[in-house]
């Protein structure tokens, strides 16, 4: 009886620093696992929304944008995630009833409220940027231009969102807000790579946009901006009316006074090298000069007899007359007199220089081979372009030579690109799922100004965390090994005790 109860008194079990020791080794354990647990929960995203409707001189659309509510150095991380394109015309063609330009949102605007959570709704910024159409609408009758925009602006007051202004935003912000774009979304303006110049095409404009390797001779081509904690002085500029609308019209209303000049019959026949061989549409003289972009021509309102003559050399001979080069103030010009350094590095060309090169297919062909297959559709009778073309309306049909030869001869005459760098140019639609244009920069510059919420951060930073864990764990091995040393030491002593 005395020799057990000698063995229990010196069993280590009982003893007071093993049990402390493997109380210490538990919870050590417990707090691990709870680390663990809360370290890698998931965590809910915070998003914040934003809404451009851009209404450009053929039509509107409304894009919805959507960005962590914390920051990157200062720049949201904005990503595209719905588009409406607005039913009809755009909003300048509303110059003689401006209620409709108001209505016309409104389908739009009901896809927006149910595309962004509603309790998101009252923050989140609603913006819209007319361009061109409505620049030269203002040219030609302010208040009409100025009722139309107080028409989008009561519309889009009765949604709720937190509605942020309807004005006309400036050639050079166009311009300049589609560079952001195009870079943002190539990932080009947070490393140290080169950037990607900017080719825009609408209907009543056109701009360029690019980081020079030469001064910028002219302050009024110079703009400049800060992302990601880098500066950037860019050369933009934008040629009002040399959209391919508005040339169509320049280039006409030239050949129509030269052919009214030599004959003055009633009606007037236009025959024109940018239109299929035997196209024959009746418009009339009011037609081509129905816009600011053109001087009234001294031509009766009669009609015309516009008859298409397939020949793509003469078509660019006469678009090479609605560029001016013949004057220049600076040391290098583009045309009418515009300064514009040498075009350098990768561009990317969007809006209607993809539309129509990527109709035409041609895309990635040198220049040389651009020329050749541009001639030979040019040359395609009318008849069996309607018959290869059977879904594509004829008014828009019809003008694809004439935009195809002025897309070459803008970029090769006018903005001075040659054999040689023609291949820097990419004809792009989308980056990334997010159309290329200028709205998404529009909007990454308005990020700035969104107070950026704080998120919701882990219990400790990732790094931060696998080293504690490691250096936890090297503590219970160590733990455990000064356990078993003790057990061990414990088990001999009590075996002597009992012998």
């Amino acid at each position: 009886m005395d020799e057990q109860e000698e063995v229990k008194v010196k069993s280590p079990w009982h003893r007071p620093v093993f049990i402390f020791l493997t109380l210490f080794i538990i919870l050590g354990i417990v707090i691990m696992v709870s680390i663990s647990v809360v370290q890698n929960k998931h965590l809910p995203k915070k998003y914040k929304y934003g809404i451009v409707l851009d209404a450009g001189s053929s039509h509107t659309s409304v894009f919805i944008y959507e960005w962590p509510a914390e920051k990157e150095n200062n720049t949201g991380m904005v990503r595209q995630i719905h588009t409406c394109n607005v039913k009809g015309k755009g909003i300048s063609s509303y110059n003689a009833n401006p209620d409709g330009a108001g209505i016309s949102l409104q389908e739009c605007m009901v896809e927006a409220k149910q595309m962004i959570p509603a309790y998101r709704h009252r923050e989140t910024p609603v913006y819209l940027g007319a361009t061109a159409g409505m620049r030269l609408l203002k040219m030609e009758d302010e208040t009409a231009s100025e009722n139309v925009l107080a028409s989008v602006e009561r519309s889009l007051k009765t949604y709720p969102f937190s509605y942020q202004g309807a004005r006309i935003i400036s050639g050079q912000e166009e311009g300049a807000f589609g560079w952001i774009t195009v870079n943002y979304l190539s990932q080009n303006l947070n490393k140290p790579t080169g950037t990607l110049g900017a080719l825009d095409l609408g209907g009543a404009s056109t701009q360029i946009t690019f980081i020079p390797q030469q001064e910028i001779e002219s302050g009024d081509n110079s703009i400049d901006f800060r992302l990601y904690g880098n500066d950037y002085h860019l050369y933009t500029h934008s040629f009002l009316c040399y959209g391919k609308d508005q040339a169509l019209k320049l280039s006409m209303g030239k050949k129509l006074v030269s052919a009214h000049a030599a004959n003055k019959t009633d009606p007037i026949e236009l025959r024109d090298p940018c239109f299929h061989p035997g196209y024959n549409f009746t418009r009339t003289v009011q037609s081509v000069f129905n816009t600011p972009c053109m001087k009234p021509a001294n031509i009766p309102n009669g009609i015309i007899s516009h008859v298409g003559l397939g020949d793509w050399s003469q078509c660019q001979q006469s678009i090479r007359k609605v560029f001016n080069t013949s004057r220049c103030a600076y040391s290098q010009c583009s045309f009418n007199e515009v300064f514009q350094p040498s075009v350098d590095g990768k561009f990317g060309a969007f809006s209607a220089f993809f539309f129509v090169m990527d109709f035409l297919n041609l895309t990635s062909d040198s220049l040389d081979i651009t020329r050749q297959k541009l001639a030979t559709y040019c040359s395609t009778p009318w008849k069996k372009i309607v018959e290869n073309y059977p879904s594509v309306k004829q008014k828009y049909l019809s003008e694809y030579c004439f935009s195809g030869t002025y897309i070459l001869t803008l970029l090769e005459d006018g903005y001075n690109f040659t054999s040689e760098n023609w291949k820097d140019i990419s004809f792009i639609k989308k980056i990334k799922d997010s159309d290329a244009g200028w709205t998404l920069g529009y909007m990454l510059n308005l990020t700035n100004m969104i107070p950026a919420e704080a998120p919701d951060t882990p219990l400790m930073p990732h790094g931060g965390y696998v080293t504690f864990m490691l250096l936890f764990t090297l503590f219970i091995l160590v733990l455990f090994l000064l356990a078993f040393l003790y057990f061990r030491k414990s088990t001999r002593n009590a075996q002597k005790g009992i012998i």
